[in-house]
């Protein structure tokens, strides 16, 4: 008896601990050199009573993350208190969901700090602090890697191997005019619905500047009852996206109450051949997810794509073929909640114009950033302002289709419509340090 104890005791800790890892989480981590700054652990409302007794761990500036440290200052230099600049910090944790505590500010400078986590999704937008002012802010984060189980892995394309999204650890980044966070507090959670998002590069985490999409801006803009996890990826199409394994990769850590969210079509529109067509292959494919979503208790949620920019005579011409009306069809059979882009996507590229409408895209002339030799004219790729005005869009989505998900749309985040979009010139987005010159995959 006392053996299997052991045993079972032994496993249990394993859900806690990873390879090479020297602490378990939940951890408390303090990264002010303020010897007057004690951080304290900020309970979950619902288990106030069942406050752990976290010491805080003192990070120094040389603590860096490497295979034999679990926890460290990553990718960039590590910050100086009298030199404000972009840090990255990463923990090495297994798949799951994070609640992630920030406490941001400094006792010897005002500060105004950005939060983003793993590749490049914005959590925490534009926090002001006074000199000697700390706020602390609460988001839950998704953190996976491409194991699906003993035997199977996700078949990520050589361009997915280096991003933050599928490494073994929990990174953040803190942005901003002047970047100030004075610990960080991590512990798992199970008990929140997850949102697993599958699409294409218009709904994919984009680790580099200056791509962006929906889902890595919709984060910022859910509080900490729910968790989003971006399982898109450039290129795919609904069938290609079930054959990597991408499916069954959010499907291993599916849960009752979970979502999936399901955007396709630019890609698969370009298929051709027997048995390939919008009523046929696509909406084949998108049957599965309605089927496999449903088998687990989760609740599956169509988004209709969202529109290129080509106009013709001042207005959005329609380039998706039947696909989203497709998806319509599917829905409408399957009852499914549907999620109107492609419509709101049209109002807003219509209503910024031919010529404005460059401002949510990626287009920049030649030596806007670094090494590029030639202008950006990308008319299917959104720009952070873009993605940001789509996730707006979105938010709007969850209000009129599931009133359940809408609550958790943070307050700061009120009434939103394309019709009316948030002013490109004043939009303010804090660039990564990093860029990537080749476009995404898909068109």
């Amino acid at each position: 008896m006392r053996k299997w104890l052991s045993l079972l005791l032994l496993c249990v800790g394993t859900l806690f601990r990873v390879q090479g890892a020297t602490h378990p989480v939940p951890r408390l981590f303090k990264l002010s050199a303020d010897k007057r700054f004690h951080p304290v652990w900020l309970a979950r409302p619902d288990r106030a009573s069942e406050q752990p007794a976290i010491e805080p761990l003192t990070v120094k500036n040389t603590d860096r993350y490497s295979e034999t440290q679990d926890y460290g200052y990553d990718l960039l230099p590590s910050p100086e208190p009298d030199r404000p600049a972009p840090f990255f910090f990463s923990v090495r944790v297994p798949d799951g969901n994070y609640r992630v505590v920030v406490t941001l500010g400094s006792r010897t400078r005002a500060g105004h700090t950005t939060v983003r986590a793993e590749s490049r999704r914005l959590m925490v937008e534009n926090v002001a602090t006074r000199k000697g002012e700390y706020k602390q802010v609460v988001f839950t984060v998704n953190k996976h890697t491409p194991r699906i189980n003993a035997q199977e892995r996700v078949l990520i394309k050589p361009r997915e191997e280096k991003k933050l999204n599928w490494d073994d650890k929990l990174t953040l980044e803190f942005n901003g005019e002047s970047p100030a966070c004075a610990a960080i507090q991590i512990e798992p959670v199970d008990d929140v619905p997850t949102l697993y998002l599958c699409g294409n590069s218009t709904v994919v985490d984009q680790d580099d500047e200056p791509w962006a999409s929906w889902g890595q801006m919709i984060t910022c803009m859910m509080d900490e009852g729910v968790c989003v996890a971006n399982y898109a990826e450039s290129g795919e199409a609904a069938n290609t996206f079930i054959a990597a394994g991408r499916l069954a990769k959010a499907l291993s850590g599916m849960k009752a109450g979970d979502y999936l969210f399901v955007e396709f079509g630019h890609n698969d529109q370009k298929q051709k051949g027997p048995g390939k067509g919008a009523y046929y292959s696509f909406a084949t494919a998108l049957k599965t997810f309605i089927d496999e979503a449903r088998r687990r208790g989760a609740t599956p949620v169509f988004v209709t794509p969202t529109q290129r920019r080509v106009f013709q005579d001042g207005r959005i011409r329609e380039t998706h073929e039947d696909y989203p009306e497709a998806m319509r069809w599917v829905a409408e059979r399957e009852q499914v909640k549907v999620i109107e882009l492609h419509d709101m996507t049209r109002t807003l590229f219509e209503t910024l114009g031919k010529e404005g409408s460059k401002k949510a895209f990626v287009h920049y002339p030649a030596g806007t950033f670094p090494g590029q030799a030639q202008a950006f004219a990308d008319n299917t790729h959104f720009n952070p302002y873009g993605a940001y005005q789509i996730a707006r869009c979105l938010t709007e989505g969850l209000k009129m289709q599931l009133p359940e998900l809408a609550k958790h749309i943070r307050p700061a985040y009120g009434p939103y419509r394309p019709d009316r979009p948030d002013n490109p010139d004043t939009f303010r987005w804090y660039a990564s340090p990093f860029v990537d010159l080749q476009k995404p995959d898909g068109n």
